[in-house]
């Protein structure tokens, strides 16, 4: 079955600057994926046409299953954490995952938030950038593949270092039942190899640089795997002529 991660950057393409609905179908089309992880989705924004871009993505691959979870609601500019109670009408901004197998459970994890103004270094800024960080959530689904049970996470930690090393540990430790079963996370993790395994204990099950999408010299974006789960060959990073990241997708085989 083939696994893919695509920070989508809601649906914008930096080559015009426009987010193209059809071009975006047809990105997610390309991947030709079982499972897909998706981040920075927007739910009717102005920005993408109040279009549904997770509906988008299930239309285009073919999902029989398929979710967001909202971290933000509002518009750029005047966001508000998202809580799932009480939520003012708009647009929302989150995470998504979508199958070709039917889920038989989801769950929304909400991810520990640090709730202050901490200094983060950037490239290119000599100094530290005070910055605050947005909620950050994970959705978890129990696929069931024709090879079997697969637990699923899909999601997009905070880019501030070590918060997004506790967020991690925190996933990895509450996605797999007491049974062990097999299991893959994956996501846009703000992080850098191999230091999502170091702190997992989970396998890498895709290496390639994703960041920036036209001449990548990072991998931010992951697959991890835990279990009886594995690649059947090497990864690809894709540049599907959207978004500031390249989709990650694996082939892999329960067993």
């Amino acid at each position: 079955m083939r696994l893919a991660t695509f920070n989508i950057l809601h649906g914008r393409s930096p080559g015009d600057d426009t987010v193209d609905l059809d071009r975006y179908a047809a990105a997610v089309r390309r991947l030709d994926a079982d499972v897909l992880a998706l981040q920075e989705v927007d739910d009717d924004q102005p920005r993408s046409h109040h279009a549904d871009l997770t509906a988008v993505a299930a239309r285009a691959m073919g999902a029989v299953d398929h979710r967001f979870t909202a971290t933000l609601t509002g518009t750029p500019g005047v966001w508000t954490a998202a809580t799932g109670v009480d939520e003012p009408a708009g647009g929302r901004y989150g995470i998504a995952l979508l199958s070709r197998f039917p889920v038989l459970r989801w769950r929304t994890v909400r991810l520990p938030l640090l709730d202050r103004p901490v200094p983060v270094r950037f490239p290119g800024h000599t100094n530290p950038v005070l910055v605050t960080d947005e909620p950050r959530a994970a959705l978890v689904a129990d696929v069931s593949t024709p090879q079997g049970l697969l637990t699923v996470v899909s999601t997009h930690l905070t880019f501030i270092p070590s918060w997004n090393d506790r967020q991690l540990v925190r996933l990895a430790r509450d996605a797999v039942g007491p049974d062990g079963g097999a299991a893959v996370l994956l996501g846009d993790l703000n992080m850098h190899p191999p230091h999502p395994e170091r702190l997992t204990h989970w396998t890498s099950l895709a290496v390639g640089a994703t960041f920036p999408a036209e001449s990548p010299t990072e991998q931010l974006d992951h697959v991890l795997g835990h279990g009886p789960v594995r690649a059947t060959g090497p990864a690809r990073s894709v540049d599907l002529g959207l978004s500031d990241h390249r989709a990650l997708v694996v082939d892999v085989a329960l067993g």
